[in-house]
């Protein structure tokens, strides 16, 4: 632990006030929840690409990713791979679609097509998303500045919080996008920064990395076998293309964006933008991994230090020395990965730099959890508030409403933070919840928009089965011993493809079950 040199924190605090202007800069045009929401559909496609890359590439990226490389391999990138046919997806249907109904909110269409329980559901499964995601970055931001400046992970977690706030509530969704474009340059350049600096430390530089690397088969993607009881290749193409359609096509984050475009055209070049930058940015973060690895395989004895805070961090106050040398002598690589990158931080990186590659951690939080923000207070307003306890609310009451919404989910949003402290893997916790809340809302969009002859009840029916397939899913490992044949076989993150299917396919074969009755009594 150390505390930060006062030239590093200049640069992190000129980076915050920035930020910060920028939502008061914006302040002057939110006169309505149009501008707050909407932008009033005048923010250019680039500008809109690079914000959803920003979105993407959060602090789950910059020290989860770096983390599970460390800890494992490249597997977890084949989700990036997944990428080009989900966007493809959603450049060709979903965009036009929410364009053409000119709906703010992503879930409105489901209440039409089958009901106000599907309405809600969605709603719900999304606002649980936000928060998982919301938490997931602010436990991952405390994480990294912890090891930096020796604060508590609960203060840094409520003052990050604070200011990321102050600038959304004020500048609404215009000043998250123009945010983000600054905020996807900074973590860029931070992350080309990082990496050189541990090229530079090296003994032997690139070849000894990659000599290292093949080694340890750092650079493998995976089993291509067809197993889908581990993380195979096919499990996490699986996963990414699942879950990235349901980030293009049902998260409100991205749907509310289209809006923003100028046109559909623009709209989809937005997505297709995101796409080629986060590709090579997420594989940025995988080589960083292996480099750090390589890097701490060589200098064994600074590895020592992070086990040993890992080891007190899981066991209880006042644990002995022996305890204590016991759990670290037993832990791996995978046990320590998200620490490893705060670790190079503190010893390695030069005063000056160490803020701007703070700041570069800053803003792959702050971008994320700002559209958060943004999104579910919008959602809140239109889903629910609008809808069930005031529908003639005013324009004025209204924007007052997505302020305070927006305050909310961000408190919210660190609550969840503070309950993950102590997690194992920032990449692999995030990965779970998303793909346990996704399946149910993707599996029901899917059905709605596809299968144009299935009606309420039968989507009621769809939903109840899928609902319950993925409880079986998430929950069945806990089962005594005796009764493991009944746990799920499958990989974790196989969640969201069975239970996205088992709503989708359960629904068109209960709807031409009906439809073939209907015949036969005709």
């Amino acid at each position: 632990m150390k505390g930060l040199p006062i030239f590093d924190l200049a640069i992190i605090f000129i980076y915050l006030v920035g930020m910060i202007l920028v939502g008061v800069y914006f302040s002057r045009k939110n006169k309505n929840s149009e501008q707050f929401t909407k932008a009033s559909g005048l923010i250019p496609g680039w500008a809109i690409g690079l914000s959803i890359y920003a979105t993407f590439l959060s602090s789950n990226t910059f020290l989860g990713v770096p983390g599970k490389a460390f800890g494992s391999n490249w597997n977890a990138f084949v989700f990036s791979i997944s990428m080009p046919l989900a966007a493809w997806v959603a450049s060709k249907y979903f965009v036009p679609f929410y364009r053409n109904t000119g709906e703010i909110s992503a879930y409105t269409h489901l209440e039409k097509r089958f009901g106000a329980w599907a309405r809600v559901y969605a709603v719900v499964c999304f606002l649980l998303t936000q928060l998982a995601r919301m938490g997931s970055i602010f436990f991952g931001i405390a994480l990294s500045l912890q090891a930096l400046t020796g604060y508590s992970m609960q203060m840094i977690m409520i003052v990050m919080g604070i200011c990321i706030i102050f600038y959304t509530v004020l500048g609404g969704i215009e000043a998250v996008i123009w945010t983000e474009v600054v905020q996807a340059v900074v973590k860029t350049f931070g992350a080309l920064l990082i990496l050189y600096l541990i090229i530079t430390n090296m003994p032997g530089g690139v070849s000894k990395i990659v000599e290292i690397g093949k080694a340890a088969d750092k650079f493998s993607l995976g089993s291509f076998k067809m197993n889908f009881v581990g993380s195979s290749f096919w499990v996490v193409l699986l996963y990414g293309f699942f879950i990235n359609l349901n980030n293009f096509g049902m998260d409100q984050n991205y749907i509310q964006r289209y809006h923003t475009a100028s046109s559909s055209k623009a709209a989809s070049k937005s997505i297709w933008l995101c796409v080629w930058l986060y590709i090579p940015a997420s594989l940025l973060f995988f080589i960083i991994g292996s480099c750090l690895f390589a890097y701490y395989e060589v200098n064994p004895e600074l590895v020592q230090s992070i086990k040993h805070q890992v080891a007190v961090e899981r066991l209880p106050i006042g644990a002995s020395a022996a305890d204590i040398l016991k759990v670290q002598n037993a832990l791996l690589p995978s046990d320590y990965g998200d620490k490893i990158m705060p670790h190079f931080m503190v010893t390695k990186i030069p005063v000056g730099l160490v803020g701007l590659i703070v700041s570069a951690i800053l803003s792959a939080a702050m971008s994320t959890i700002s559209s958060g923000m943004n999104a579910s207070a919008t959602v809140f307003s239109e889903d629910i508030y609008k809808r069930y306890i005031k529908p003639d609310v005013t324009e004025k009451q209204n924007l007052s409403l997505l302020h305070i919404a927006t305050v909310g989910f961000g408190l919210l949003g660190m609550i969840a933070g503070i309950a993950m402290i102590g997690v194992k893997s920032i990449l692999d916790v995030w990965w779970e919840l998303s793909g346990i809340f996704a399946a149910g809302m993707l599996g029901l969009f899917l059905l709605g928009i596809i299968s144009k002859k299935t009606k309420n009840h039968e989507a009621i029916i769809a939903t109840i089965i899928g609902i319950v397939v993925i409880i079986w899913m998430t929950f069945s490992s806990l089962l005594p011993p005796e009764y493991k044949v009944f746990r799920n076989p499958l990989h974790k993150n196989m969640i969201i493809v069975v239970g996205t299917l088992t709503i989708f396919l359960v629904g068109i074969f209960v709807t031409k079950i009906k439809k073939k009755k209907l015949n036969t009594v005709n």
